[in-house]
């Protein structure tokens, strides 16, 4: 009896102990998931970030202005920033723009004449065959994409000329058409009837110099020369707008020179330009890029409104059609691991120290910028090495080698971690 009475106790303390410990166990799962609830993290990952700055660019280039008597209209013979030589006709003056079209209407119509006779030639349709014809017409319409891709417009033209050539030689020599003889009688009648009504021009105008051509001034061409460079101040860029002149005897302006500068107004409180920095500029009306060295980096007084000079070597239309333009200095571009501003830490670390000949010689503490990662369970400090530095954030450059750094998709802890031991 005593027994049964005694073994009946012991179950009772065993069930009540088994409890205990379940109450135990969830209590500790509760505050575990708790706390970790409560450590937010971010994972990190690579991401790239532009070092930039708008501001308003003033071109300044080495400029002449070229006039006639104004009696007629122009018909330019050259683009905008197309390179001429000495002597080379610039623009011709007729007495209105009917002549102007008509003349154009020539030009167009005599190209197409030689390309019909190009196709036409004997000798052409002799040594052609499709099969190397085929060949061709793969390899110029493969150029013809590569030149729209680079913008070299004048290689554009001429690889659409070679595939129009390719293809109808093609047609004649598969029997798909039988030629394009009818259609060179009728470009021939019609150049004869434009060239009966047409009459020569008025005036010519010819460069006296190797340089680039313009179709435009803006009165600022003795103003912005590059041996003012020095004289130039805020207030002078302020005050410099987009604009083209009116007066009827102005042909242009020849540019000396592929080399032009760029001035603008930047906040280089923080010191981020100097003189001899490799920069980029992008403006609102190219699609480019264009690479530019920093030549001068100066300021009145107030280093938030620093006048910066640059200098580039690269020449176009696009970049001639304005004095005066939004852009975008560049500094650089980074790629690097996200680094949430907010979870940068400091910590002591102690390292090794090493002589010339790799022996340890002692061991020194180093106070490093990092963040602390969850790793398992475990709450561990990770270097980071700051290679950009963005509103809310940062980019850390990548050490595959040196494990002591953060790395590809370890989990910054971003939030709650002062409340882990």
């Amino acid at each position: 009896m005593r027994s049964n009475k005694s073994d009946s106790v012991f179950i009772v303390k065993l069930l009540r102990n088994g409890v205990l410990i379940l109450i135990l166990i969830v209590l500790c799962s509760i505050v575990y998931n708790f706390n970790n609830k409560r450590m937010a993290t971010e994972t990190a990952l690579m991401s790239n970030a532009v070092s930039s700055k708008d501001f308003k660019g003033v071109f300044i280039r080495d400029e002449k202005m070229i006039t006639f008597s104004g009696n007629g209209v122009l018909s330019y013979n050259v683009a905008d920033g197309g390179k001429v030589g000495n002597n080379t006709i610039i623009a011709e003056v007729y007495p209105d723009d009917e002549q102007i079209g008509r003349n154009r209407e020539i030009q167009h119509l005599e190209k197409e004449l030689d390309i019909l006779k190009k196709i036409q030639n004997p000798g052409t349709l002799e040594s052609a065959q499709p099969a190397s014809l085929s060949e061709n017409i793969g390899e110029s319409y493969r150029s013809l994409i590569y030149n729209r891709d680079m913008h070299n417009y004048n290689e554009l033209r001429d690889e659409m000329e070679n595939l129009v050539v390719y293809m109808s030689t093609y047609q004649i020599i598969t029997k798909s058409v039988s030629g394009f003889e009818q259609q060179i009688v009728d470009i021939n009648n019609q150049l004869a009837e434009l060239k009966k009504a047409s009459v020569n021009s008025t005036e010519i105008i010819k460069s006296d110099e190797s340089a680039y051509f313009v179709s435009y001034c803006d009165g600022y061409e003795s103003e912005l020369s590059p041996d003012k460079l020095d004289e130039i101040t805020i207030d002078d860029i302020n005050s410099i707008s987009d604009r083209r002149s009116n007066e009827n005897t102005i042909v242009g302006k020849m540019i000396d020179g592929y080399s032009w500068y760029l001035a603008g107004i930047v906040d280089n409180s923080n010191k981020e330009y100097a003189v001899g920095n490799n920069v980029q500029i992008k403006f609102d009306s190219s699609d480019e890029n264009f690479n530019a060295v920093i030549t001068d980096v100066r300021d009145e007084g107030d280093p938030q409104q620093s006048i910066i000079i640059m200098q580039c070597n690269q020449f176009n239309y696009d970049l001639v059609q304005h004095r005066a333009e939004n852009a975008k200095l560049i500094k650089g571009e980074y790629n690097g691991l996200k680094v949430p501003r907010d979870s940068i830490r400091f910590d002591d670390i102690e390292e090794d120290v090493y002589d010339d000949n790799g022996e340890k010689v002692g061991t020194k503490t180093t106070n490093y910028k990092g963040v602390r990662i969850l790793k398992g369970e475990q709450i561990v400090f990770k270097k980071i090495d700051v290679i950009y530095e963005g509103s809310d954030y940062v980019l850390s450059k990548v050490h595959d080698d040196d494990s002591g750094y953060l790395a590809l998709y370890d989990d910054i802890i971003t939030e709650g971690e002062e409340n882990v031991g």
